[in-house]
């Protein structure tokens, strides 16, 4: 016993890492599967007339190819041609690399908070109410502890409820979600503009604006407000999964990996974050793996909850794609960011995840 208090008291004497990373950016794409994202447009799913397919010629004839490297790359070609061979990406198990997650819901909001907290709160979170998350989040963690005024860590989504899943408390991070307006003075005449604009360009579904103003606006707000925590929330993907339209899913899939471009390129063009920022993709349920399930997610479908992880950084090593990886989970997202913010992921209440070595710089292969 002696020995171990002698060890642990060492320890707590050990510099902390020397981090990099003064800012971080979190991105979600609501349910995109692994499938698409490590195989790209599925053999079976673009035949299908039942999933919309019938009339996307041009996009099928676009995107197909005989191999999955080349579909994939095709779908996704910021994703595959320079995210991953610059950074690292988890969730392909054909490479024994599985991401999944550790809340028994599998649907939106128990994904996205267990995301922010680091932990499944199952029987606190099990439907997708507007409601405020009943823990702290990594975001109000990190305004808190790098002392910032609210303005400086930012949740943009196209989802309504995320008023509630990412905080709290919602007035302790700046956060504009679904059809709400910035409130005024708004920062620049584009966040005005786009702001008014949503509200003229209406999706349909009453609670998801389009991806597209969630995107521009959180462009708008990094290179106007330079938050040092910025988290952009995708949603269209699960939309038009839900509506069986599956050409729109890839539609939507590649508006999103155009964006991480942009955005990747914004990031490195601006001194404020330029090789100083951490960008971390991922996504808050799989979704079934057949042309009968694969519109589909939750307790009852079959392998919806495998997802996947994608990071770049200048603490993170150019692995590519994991392979031989270690078991993640989702509740490894949050503490990762805290620990390469130079906070103590302990400081998320009953935390179940931990940093991920092949992220931060540790562990792995070289």
């Amino acid at each position: 016993m002696r020995n171990i208090i002698l060890l642990l008291a060492l320890a707590s004497l050990l510099p902390a890492a020397d981090y990099k990373t003064q800012n971080l950016v979190l991105v979600t794409v609501d349910g995109l599967r692994w499938q698409e994202v490590f195989s790209g447009i599925d053999p079976e799913l673009m035949q299908l007339k039942e999933a919309g397919m019938d009339e996307a010629d041009a996009l099928r004839d676009s995107l197909w190819a005989d191999s999955a490297q080349e579909r994939r790359r095709r779908l996704l070609p910021f994703l595959w041609d320079e995210l991953v061979p610059n950074g690292v990406i988890f969730g392909n198990p054909e490479r024994n690399s599985q991401v999944v997650l550790n809340n028994k819901h599998h649907f939106s909001y128990p994904g996205y908070s267990e995301i922010l907290t680091g932990r499944p709160q199952d029987d606190v979170i099990d439907s997708n109410d507007l409601r405020p998350n009943p823990s702290e989040t990594v975001l109000e963690i990190l305004r808190r502890e790098w002392e910032l005024p609210s303005e400086r860590v930012a949740l943009l989504g196209s989802w309504s409820v995320f008023h509630g899943i990412g905080a709290r408390d919602a007035a302790s991070i700046f956060i504009n979600a679904g059809y709400r307006e910035i409130p005024p003075p708004a920062p620049s005449s584009r966040l005005r503009l786009l702001s008014e604009l949503q509200f003229e360009l209406l999706t349909p579904w009453p609670t998801v604006r389009h991806d597209y103003i969630t995107f521009e606006l959180a462009l708008a707000y990094l290179e106007t407000v330079k938050p040092r925590a910025l988290y952009i929330a995708f949603g269209e993907t699960d939309d038009w999964a839900h509506d069986h339209r599956y050409d729109r899913v890839l539609e939507a899939a590649k508006y999103f990996d155009a964006s991480m471009k942009v955005l990747w390129e914004a990031i490195q063009s601006n001194l404020a974050y330029r090789d100083k920022t951490t960008l971390l993709i991922a996504t808050d349920h799989g979704r079934g793996a057949t042309p009968d399930t694969w519109n589909g997610h939750g307790a009852k479908i079959d392998g919806d909850e495998h997802v996947w992880l994608a990071a770049i950084g200048p603490d993170t090593p150019a692995r590519g794609e994991a392979k031989d990886a270690p078991a993640l989970t989702q509740s490894d997202i949050a503490p990762t960011m805290l620990e390469l913010a130079g906070v103590d992921y302990m400081e998320l209440e009953a935390v179940e995840g931990q940093p991920i070595d092949w992220i931060i710089g540790a562990g792995g292969p070289n």
